[in-house]
């Protein structure tokens, strides 16, 4: 089985954050996006992956080599970025017929993988929502069979929204669909779905079952990033690297602190996730993720996303900060 990571969006709704680091390289609960969406994959036992990259695709690249070299990665770039649907038609030469484990870039589930891999057949996973029309929408039977699906429904039929999970046994008619789509112009909302190739599966008689995820982390909001970062933090508790220096500092847990921080006279926590060799001194963080090698003086902050290589002194504020700023609030 080869996993498919489409990593190549621009993070729109992130900036200014994903103007210098692609959307599944921000920091969350001490790790990134991709390396908890990895990390669930290689314990289930997944070891080839396809990463089809794009926009500061070179850092990606850099990273899993750095982080995972035990692990066989290819990368196919997608210049031209013309939808889910589209990258993942990009896959095909490689992938071949064997079968694939979809995980889109900014999509964190908690669920059992080995569970999801070795059920019969292709699955989805589906989580129910409050309002399904941002999602695409999996309608289905009593047997868990997925009878149809919609890419953001104006009128749901259904409130079980597709999660970005999704394991095809078919990948030979996956691939067909999305080339009759890509060359019939059938789009959803300007672009290649690859929800609309799913709904081509079934029309063709594929039998695709639902697969309910315990929880689905939201990371594309500066707002549900804070969420999930607090909500993972409390989940896995939390980590301190011993390489750092704590004077007269307050650390109210869950946090998660990287190598290398000099923190002094502050209050850290509770929900703060902080980067390496990152210095803070007279400062009250919480509900925060703070980027790596930046430093913070006489500041009080608060549901913020800060950015690496970042210098702020000054007052309390609410910020939302890329990287390579200073900031002088006083």
């Amino acid at each position: 089985m080869k996993a498919i990571i489409p990593v190549a969006g621009a993070g729109t709704k992130l900036r200014p954050h994903t103007y210098t680091q692609p959307k599944a390289l921000i920091p969350l609960a001490g790790k990134t996006i991709l390396s908890i969406i990895i990390d669930q994959l290689q314990e289930a036992g997944i070891n080839q992956y396809v990463l089809v990259v794009g926009y500061l695709g070179d850092k990606i690249q850099d990273y899993v080599r750095l982080n995972y070299p035990h692990l066989d990665f290819h990368f196919i770039h997608q210049n031209d970025r013309h939808g889910l649907g589209h990258a993942i038609y990009l896959t095909r030469e490689y992938v071949a017929n064997d079968e694939v484990f979809i995980v889109l870039g900014d999509t964190i589930c908690e669920y059992d993988v080995n569970d999801f891999i070795t059920r019969e057949g292709s699955q989805l996973g589906v989580k129910k929502v409050d309002d399904p029309r941002n999602f695409g929408v999996a309608e289905i039977d009593e047997n868990s069979v997925i009878t149809r699906v919609v890419e953001k429904p104006q009128i749901p039929k259904s409130n079980m929204a597709i999660v970005g999970i999704y394991k095809i046994k078919e990948t030979e008619l996956l691939f067909n669909c999305l080339e009759n789509n890509l060359r019939d112009g059938i789009k959803s909302y300007d672009e290649y779905s690859l929800t609309d190739a799913l709904e081509c599966m079934i029309k063709a008689g594929a039998d695709i079952r639902s697969f309910k995820v315990k929880n689905w982390f939201d990371c594309g909001r500066k707002e549900t990033l804070l969420e999930s970062n607090a909500t993972l933090l409390k989940k896995f508790g939390g980590s301190i690297s011993e390489d750092h220096q704590f004077e007269n500092t307050i650390i109210i847990p869950p946090v998660s602190i990287a190598p290398g921080c000099d923190i002094q006279n502050s209050i850290i926590g509770p929900n703060v996730a902080i980067g390496e060799r990152t210095y803070i001194n007279y400062s009250i963080v919480r509900d925060s993720i703070i980027g790596s090698f930046s430093r913070l003086f006489d500041v009080v902050l608060h549901d913020s996303l800060i950015g690496s290589d970042t210098e702020i002194k000054g007052e309390t504020r609410t910020l939302n900060i890329g990287d390579n700023t200073e900031i002088d609030l006083g």
